[in-house]
């Protein structure tokens, strides 16, 4: 490291370890020297090379096991915009990457309607909805947690159907005949993930997640269902 250069050392030994990373030198799910084994390759201190490698485990590029050591993540899933409001299906990305997508359900309730929802839907105040919350994964790996809201009259017989490790879309047009092809509207934020989102996705409490919104309509431009989703920043990414 070139301690007379402007950038900080922990900063140069950061990137010097994010391009090995990119390169192939360190490999996806591969364990990285120790502290002890980088401080004295990059002649450096302790303090310098811990926050080097806490500044890649916030952007996702490593991953710390407890009593373990510390890995390579597996590489950021990047989702494609298919064009206009369009979204490739999450089905679709993961055969991308040559990754196998799952789906887990956690829970499907028929539950009363939001103001959004029942504007959205047409539905009056006494409007139902059935919502159904699952776990997305590829290769079995958490990605993020899907929560689906479908107006309860006509997609009442999700409440039967077997909902793991399928495609919901897919369900949807064999139960209904129509298939989500557009997004009415969107909006996407950034949040931390609370106590039950992390037990469910399995991660740190308060790590950072994607939040996105997304009111689904079929061919005919006639609503269909709203999905309210949180992706795990370090392991997925959008490109608009």
């Amino acid at each position: 490291m070139n301690e007379s250069r402007i950038t900080p050392l922990y900063q140069q030994v950061k990137e010097d370890i994010k391009t090995a990373i990119e390169q192939g030198r360190y490999k996806a799910k591969e364990k990285i020297p120790s502290e002890p084994e980088l401080s004295a390759e990059y002649s450096v201190s302790r303090i310098t090379l811990r926050r080097a490698v806490e500044e890649l485990c916030n952007e996702g590029y490593l991953i710390k096991r407890q009593g373990q050591g510390t890995f390579v993540s597996t590489p950021r899933i990047h989702r494609k915009m298919a064009g206009g409001n369009r979204l490739e299906s999450f089905t679709k990305t993961c055969q991308n990457y040559n990754m196998k997508a799952g789906a887990r359900l956690l829970s499907r309730q028929i539950v009363p309607a939001r103001q959004d929802e029942q504007e959205f839907f047409g539905l009056g105040e006494d409007g139902l909805l059935v919502y159904v919350e699952r776990v997305r994964t590829a290769d079995g790996l958490p990605i993020f947690l899907e929560n689906q809201f479908f107006p309860y009259q006509e997609f009442r017989g999700l409440m039967e159907e077997d909902l793991n490790d399928v495609s919901l879309f897919e369900v949807i047009e064999r139960v209904s005949g129509r298939r989500p092809v557009d997004s009415f509207r969107r909006t996407l934020e950034i949040t931390r993930a609370s106590v039950e989102q992390a037990q469910k996705l399995g991660i740190p409490l308060s790590e950072p997640l994607m939040h996105l919104n997304s009111y689904f309509v079929d061919e005919e431009g006639k609503p269909l269902c709203i999905g309210r989703q949180y992706y795990i920043g370090s392991r997925y990414m959008f490109d608009l």
